[in-house]
C-alpha cells in the first residue's frame, strides 16, 4: 500500500467547516477511509493545525484534533529533530524562487527520504516541489 503524507491545509479544510476546501475534503476523506491508507505526517504540521485551531478560539478543537493525530494507529508521526530541521532549511535555502513555508520544506524532506509521491493537501507548493495534490 502506498503511504500518503497527510498536510495541514487538508487537515483544516477537514475540521473547519467554512474553509473553501471542506467539502471537497471531506468527501475525499470518506472515500479514502475506505482504503484504509497508511499516513505520515511530521509534528511540524501537527503544530500548524493545532496553532491554527487555538488561533481561532478553538482550544478544545485543537486539543481534540491534537490528540486524535498523537493517538491514530494508521499515522506515522515524524518528530522533527535536529538533523530533519536542518535538511528543511537547507532545502529552504535553495528555493529562493519559492515561497515555501519552512514547514512544507521539512515535508518535502520527509517525503523524499521515504519516498513519497502523494501529499493530502490543497497546497500548490506540493505541486512546485514535484509532488501529486491529492484530492
Amino acid at each position: 500500500m502506498t503511504s500518503l503524507f497527510l498536510d495541514a491545509n487538508y487537515l483544516i479544510a477537514l475540521e473547519v467547516s467554512d474553509d473553501q476546501h471542506h467539502d471537497d475534503a471531506w468527501q475525499h476523506w470518506t472515500k479514502l477511509l475506505e482504503s484504509s491508507p497508511f499516513l505520515v505526517t511530521t509534528s511540524y504540521v501537527l503544530d500548524e493545525v493545532v496553532t491554527f485551531l487555538n488561533s481561532r478560539r478553538q482550544h478544545s478543537k485543537a486539543v481534540r484534533v491534537g490528540n486524535n493525530l498523537l493517538a491514530a494507529s494508521p499515522i506515522q508521526l515524524i518528530h522533527v529533530d535536529e538533523g530533519l530541521f536542518y535538511e528543511g532549511w537547507q532545502f529552504f535555502e535553495q528555493h529562493a524562487d519559492k515561497t515555501f513555508s519552512l514547514t512544507d520544506c521539512i515535508s518535502f524532506v520527509v517525503m523524499k527520504r521515504l519516498e513519497m509521491t502523494e501529499a493530502l493537501t490543497f497546497d500548490k507548493h506540493f505541486d512546485q516541489a514535484g509532488f501529486v495534490k491529492l484530492p
